[in-house]
This record gives structure tokens, C-alpha cells and sequence, in this order.
């Protein structure tokens, strides 16, 4: 929840021009709160760079104060939404169940949308973390398309706490959930403290696809950074 539209609109001053140099197999997708989607559509039309949302709901219109539809969305040009982020799960009472009916939803309307999974840290300490993801999986996957997905692991304790997982280890669980799918080629993210300072490290692994990026892509030359890893 962070930036105005008039924010907005300063960052991709500093960021666009960032972008000149990056390889172009590099998708670059902004997922930017709904009030700031219908100026961004308008500045980056024509550019490399993918319009993304943070949400979704299950149904296409109706008594549901306060959410959005994938009608809405794909109406100013989004093509992306991140679905099931931990914070949604942790801070607003989302389930697998509404998980999975949020994918069904975003495909149904032609969005990609970004899975997110990963465990707490009380999970992770009692040894859960493949029980947890698996069991995310399982229930979030339920009829969902696998052609038309990216999933991001995020492990909830290194989310804006500064510990990111160790590149190693969040190799590891990602080869975990891609043993898991039906489609092998499925793009999925890390995300939890992606910095500049360790995108080159994470983006050396060889189960890693791609970042799933917060604190650090509120600054355009931070965010930058990270887009043109090494």
C-alpha cells in the first residue's frame, strides 16, 4: 500500500530510463495498488514493462464492498494480479478455498495470475515448511490452468524482516513445488527481502525464475538494480 498516483508517476521518471539497457528475455511486471492502475496503464502503453494488480475477486460484479472484479481490471489494460499474497492471508482472513476461487477467476478473464505460498517461521522451526507448501498446492491448484500461472515462494518470515532466505535453500524449495505441477515450465519467483545486494545470488540458482520484490522496488534505482541483475 504504498504511492499516490502523482508518486507514481515520479517513479517511473527515475525508473524507465533504467530499463534502456536491460536484456529483452527480462518481463518486468508492476503490481501497483488499484487507484494507481489506470495511470500507469496510460504510461507504460507501448513500453516493455507488464501492468499488474494485487487482487482479485471471484465474481464478476455484486455486494462485495470494497473488492474488485477481473472485468475492472482488464477493462484499463492489466494483464497480471497476485493472488493469495501472505499479507491477504494473514491480515484479511484469505483461505485456500478463496485462493483458489481468486485463480479461477483471474484466468477466467485472461490475468496471469502470480500464487504466492510459504510458510511462518513457527512453521519452518517445527519442520513443516514442505508439509505447509504442498498442502497450499494441493488445495490453491484446484482446476487452475497451470499454462497460464507464475507462483511465487515466500517464505512469511523474511518478508520485510531484513532475513532473506538463503539462495541455496529457497532453491531448494522451489524445486520442491516445481516436482509438484503438472507443467514443468511454470515460471516461479522468490520473494522475501530481495535486494540489490542478493538479486545476483538468488538469480543464480537454477530452480529461480524470477523475484517477486517488495520494500525494494519502491525505489527506482533500487528496483532497477534488481531488474538488471548480473
Amino acid at each position: 500500500m504504498y504511492k499516490t498516483q502523482r508518486e507514481t508517476s515520479e517513479f517511473l521518471k527515475g525508473f524507465m530510463p533504467e530499463l534502456e539497457l536491460t536484456p529483452e528475455d527480462r518481463e518486468v511486471i508492476l503490481c501497483a495498488p488499484f487507484t494507481d492502475l489506470d495511470v500507469l496503464s496510460k504510461s507504460l502503453h507501448n513500453s516493455r514493462v507488464q501492468l499488474g494488480a494485487q487482487n482479485v475477486h471471484w465474481e464478476d460484479e455484486g455486494a462485495y464492498t470494497g473488492e474488485i472484479s477481473g472485468l475492472m481490471l482488464t477493462e484499463i489494460g492489466v494483464r497480471y494480479v497476485v493472488v493469495g499474497h501472505s499479507e491477504r492471508r494473514q491480515y484479511f482472513g484469505e483461505t485456500d478455498e478463496t485462493v483458489n476461487k481468486r485463480l479461477l477467476a483471474a484466468q477466467r478473464h485472461g490475468l496471469t495470475p502470480i500464487l504466492c505460498v510459504g510458510e511462518t517461521k513457527q512453521q519452518r522451526d517445527a519442520g513443516e515448511t514442505e508439509l505447509l507448501i504442498s498442502s497450499q498446492l494441493k488445495k490453491d491448484l484446484v482446476d487452475v490452468n497451470q499454462q497460464n500461472l507464475i507462483i511465487a515462494y515466500e517464505p512469511i518470515w523474511a518478508i520485510g524482516t531484513g532475513d532473506t532466505c538463503e539462495a541455496l535453500e529457497a532453491n531448494r524449495v522451489i524445486g520442491l513445488i516445481r516436482s509438484q505441477l503438472k507443467v514443468a515450465d511454470v515460471p516461479i519467483q522468490y520473494g522475501g527481502s530481495v535486494k540489490p545486494n542478493n538479486i545476483d545470488e538468488i538469480m543464480a540458482q537454477p530452480e529461480i525464475d524470477g523475484a517477486l520484490v517488495g520494500g525494494a522496488s519502491l525505489e527506482p534505482a533500487s528496483f532497477a538494480r534488481i531488474v538488471n541483475y548480473k
